[in-house]
């Protein structure tokens, strides 16, 4: 069982709390987009940013010219600090939990394709919807292709996404009949209907994957009975690719 989440657009450099483990696994590829990065102006850049303020896209445009992808490294699961990461709270994790998600959680990025939480990494803005047209791609799903689904299906079978839409469509289109692909949804009844609000969606992530780790959980059985932040599962609105959460009123 793999686990999937999004990175986040908040980041850290933190070389002391935890060691990183290995490179990521598609570091020739980040070096290729970090080049392209850096064949752009600053304008060109700050419009493939699109809504990032100007004081911000000058100060990623300054950094990116200086950025070296070896060195002074944090672990991707340290390395971002939004909500989702604040709630999943690494740094308390046990070594049995931190060894649990080293083998089950991936994150997805734009820029550096698929994560382990001990792969070293670098500060970065780019977002796998960006408009980034690399080196001919017509974007970042077009660049990566197929090469992140099938990182993640190899030995593998079944996926548990807590990943927003925009990291999904990295892998959902490759999805082949034997795969096994099941979305979380975390939300509130509202006129009968469950809707997903961004935020509580993220802290519920954050949520899940520690229970997850806490737990060691292997099964989509064990998956559902999560139950932390007020949440139940929702047999009566689950299907066999999506698994609801309601959070109690």
């Amino acid at each position: 069982m793999k686990i999937i989440i999004s990175p986040a657009r908040t980041m850290q450099v933190d070389t002391d709390s935890l060691f990183y483990k290995d490179l990521p696994e598609f570091l020739q590829r980040t070096k290729d987009i970090l080049g392209w990065m850096r064949s752009l102006s600053y304008d060109e850049l700050h419009k493939v940013w699109g809504n990032c303020s100007s004081r911000l896209a000058m100060k990623n445009y300054q950094w990116i010219q200086q950025m070296d992808l070896q060195r002074n490294l944090t672990p991707a699961i340290i390395a971002f600090t939004g909500l989702q990461y604040q709630y999943m709270a690494p740094s308390v994790f046990s070594d049995d939990g931190l060894k649990y998600v080293q083998d089950n959680l991936r994150v997805l990025s734009g820029f550096y394709g698929i994560l382990r939480p001990f792969d070293g990494i670098i500060p970065y803005r780019l977002g796998m919807g960006d408009m980034a047209p690399v080196n001919g791609y017509k974007n970042l799903y077009d660049f990566w292709g197929d090469q992140l689904y099938r990182e993640l299906y190899k030995n593998n079978d079944l996926v548990i996404s807590l990943a927003s839409v925009e990291y999904e469509k990295a892998i959902t289109p490759y999805l082949q009949t034997q795969d096994r692909f099941i979305k979380c949804i975390f939300g509130e009844e509202i006129d009968g209907k469950i809707k997903q609000k961004a935020t509580l969606a993220k802290m519920a992530r954050g949520n899940m994957v520690r229970y997850l780790a806490e737990n060691q959980i292997q099964t989509i059985e064990g998956v559902k009975q999560f139950n932390v932040g007020g949440y139940h599962f929702r047999e009566d609105l689950s299907t066999d690719e999506k698994l609801v959460f309601e959070l109690a009123k």
